[in-house]
């Protein structure tokens, strides 16, 4: 069933200070370069973004976000959320302070303590990144494989209070082989809550689908930097 509320967030993946898009996650494996991430966000505003997604490749290596990177963008004019490498506290009030709307944690998020503090201070403003690989949670800027199930994490962000989840397939991100609706509508079912989808989405009819799931949102990422469509077509999808 759609959801009333569905936004098409364009992607900004930042690494050593450029856009790019990663297959599968794998910082050796570059399948487009995208220039400069500032000129990328203000032309996304331009095409009428609503919000920009934005990922710190080198901070997601690194396990710290890389300074200055957010504000910059944020400027641009619209909402930002912004995930790699937050895996503090400080580092989610830094990501804000700099003028994130939101701020996505993953590997800090399998730690129940600290998802429920987390959850507790920043409310609408923490999303967090369910990040799945051959079934199972990935962590460490998806290189490490937790024995935990998405389902599973996905039902203890609800019981914590967490609002808002991103749900992506590693294997299909970057792949432009489809969303995994599967998985999707697992994590809804599980846990009631609004939920963007990410990974693999290649076609204005892979956002309808998502849409009609009954996810909140989804990333276009490779298929926007590619021109498999144009964001003012994919922005025509949303209310």
């Amino acid at each position: 069933m759609a959801t009333e509320e569905y936004a098409v967030y364009p992607a900004l993946d930042v690494l050593e200070g450029r856009c790019v898009r990663l297959a599968e996650g794998v910082r050796e494996r570059v399948t487009i370069e995208g220039g400069d991430p500032e000129a990328a966000a203000r032309r996304f505003v331009a095409e009428g973004a609503r919000w920009l997604h934005l990922v710190d490749l080198d901070g997601a290596f690194a396990g710290a976000p890389t300074e200055g990177l957010v504000a910059p963008i944020a400027a641009a004019g619209v909402p930002v959320q912004v995930g790699g490498g937050y895996r503090t506290l400080e580092a989610i009030e830094t990501g804000l302070a700099a003028g994130a709307a939101r701020v996505m944690v993953g590997t800090a998020a399998a730690a129940p303590e600290f998802l429920r503090e987390a959850a507790g201070r920043f409310g609408e403003q923490l999303v967090v990144a369910i990040d799945v690989k051959d079934g199972k949670v990935a962590l460490r800027g998806w290189t490490d494989v937790a024995e935990l199930a998405p389902e599973e994490l996905a039902r203890r962000c609800a019981d914590t209070g967490v609002r808002r989840l991103l749900v992506t397939n590693t294997r299909r991100d970057g792949s432009l082989s489809g969303p995994d609706t599967d998985l999707l509508g697992r994590v809804i079912d599980a846990s009631g809550l609004p939920v963007i989808a990410a990974g693999g989405v290649s076609s204005l009819d892979d956002l309808r689908a998502l849409r009609d799931l009954g996810c909140e949102g989804a990333i276009a990422g490779a298929a926007l930097w590619s021109g498999r469509f144009t964001l003012r077509e994919a922005l025509a999808l949303t209310p």
